[in-house]
């Protein structure tokens, strides 16, 4: 297995090279990938060093499997050359999510919909995944009808200029601003750009990526995104009905029963999930689990998960460790 890691310089592609070493994931040749001016720099796979490469130079190479963090624009362009050379890859911007000849992928909901045609993987947005890691053993039982959903989101899902803000703001110093306003002892109602509709791109991509991912436009959501200034991972306030009624007792077997949630949830002994226990693990975490009492079929829950772990990098060496398993690559 050749391997390119194509933004392996930013703070998901390191996260991406860590996870593939954590999970011992078969690789025969690296090719770490960014931008011109990173060309040269060296990055530190399994005690080892390796070359930055350009764009042009990875896609000569052929490699079986890309695994893509480099934005957006970076992911339209050089995407279909790498599969155009044969190369599988799974992409983690928004490029390719929404595009209807696309698969958008959580490996443990929908990974079997994948085949040998699938070049370009869609690899969802970072709340999304851990919001549908703990909606779909919910839908599978009661059937989603609504879903209101509150996110409390880190700071790294803007990247190491958010980060970088917060400690000069934290130590008092002047630099350069990722937000429009300071982030620390602060929560910005904004998170990506607003859309005519007044909700943000950010607060549209878990609406719309929900309905694709379960198969079921019938499933409403409605979000409003923070970012707050944590680092751990991301929280959300999830408010979900359903079309049956259900035992809150029920609902803590069901999630802890699927692959990936760890469900924390004991008043008696402030146990819940919080991006402090989140970060660096790759489990979605559910807590905060009651009945809401304003109206029929409702159940309130608190998701928490690494975003850059779950959120990113896991998922998408999860989509490749399917692909490989199934003798997809």
């Amino acid at each position: 297995m050749n391997i390119a890691v194509v933004g392996a310089t930013g703070m998901v592609g390191q996260v991406m090279l860590k996870v593939l070493e954590e999970r011992n994931f078969p690789v025969d040749e690296l090719y770490p990938v960014a931008s011109e001016r990173s060309v040269g720099k060296k990055v530190n796979f399994r005690g080892k060093e390796y070359e930055v490469i350009g764009l042009e130079t990875a896609v000569s190479k052929k490699p079986d499997l890309a695994i893509f963090s480099a934005g957006g624009e970076t992911s339209l362009e050089w995407a279909p050359k790498f599969a155009e050379a044969g190369t599988t890859v799974v992409d983690n911007s928004s490029a390719w999510r929404m595009d209807a000849t696309k698969k958008l992928v959580i490996p443990e909901i929908n990974a079997r919909e994948l085949t040998k045609e699938d070049k370009i993987i869609a690899n969802p947005n970072c709340s999304t995944i851990q919001l549908l890691m703990a909606l779909k053993p919910l839908h599978d039982k009661y059937k989603i009808k609504r879903v209101v959903v509150s996110t409390y989101q880190s700071i790294t899902g803007t990247g190491v200029k958010a980060v970088q803000q917060l400690e000069n703001e934290y130590a008092g110093e002047k630099g350069e601003m990722a937000y429009p306003y300071p982030i620390h002892k602060n929560a910005l109602p904004h998170c990506d750009v607003f859309e005519e509709n007044g909700y943000t791109k950010e607060e549209m991509k878990l609406t719309k990526e929900t309905k694709k991912i379960l198969g079921d436009d019938s499933v409403n959501v409605s979000a409003t995104a923070i970012r707050i200034p944590v680092v751990g991972g991301h929280s959300e306030a999830v408010n979900v009905e359903f079309e049956s009624d259900f035992d809150e007792n029920e609902v803590r077997k069901v999630l802890s029963d699927f692959p990936g949630v760890t469900v924390q949830d004991n008043p008696d002994t402030n146990t819940y999930p919080m991006p402090i226990y989140a970060e660096g693990k790759d489990d979605v975490f559910v807590g905060r689990i009651r009945r809401d009492y304003s109206q029929p079929n409702t159940l309130n829950m608190w998701v928490v998960a690494d975003n850059l772990r779950k959120g990113a990098a896991t998922n998408a060496v999860q989509i490749a460790e399917y692909l490989l398993e199934n003798k997809l690559i």
